[in-house]
């Protein structure tokens, strides 16, 4: 008999994982003086809600990895933002 083989998981995936994770309304809050609020957006329970102008394509193949993966559009957004910015995309 042969073992499931286990999913090997990354430090990004697991630090996007958590990330998302806490940043659900029902998360633990975190407190006040440890972090500053910012003050960009309009505040939506713990997060900010921005005005974003996407390419039609771009949107399109959004919408498709949320359906395959069955996440919300915005939790597709929300994790590939974490990865190019937390990843080496940005990075000089």
């Amino acid at each position: 008999m042969t073992r499931r083989p286990t999913p090997a998981s990354s430090a990004a995936s697991t630090a996007a994982q958590d990330a998302f994770i806490n940043g659900a309304p029902d998360a633990s809050p975190v407190t006040k003086d440890a972090v500053t609020e910012y003050e960009k957006g309009i505040k939506k329970g713990n997060k900010r809600q921005i005005t974003l102008t996407i390419a039609p394509e771009l949107l399109e193949r959004v919408d498709q990895v949320a359906r395959r993966t069955g996440q919300a559009r915005a939790a597709v957004i929300n994790m590939a933002i974490f990865q190019a910015i937390e990843g080496d995309l940005f990075r000089s």
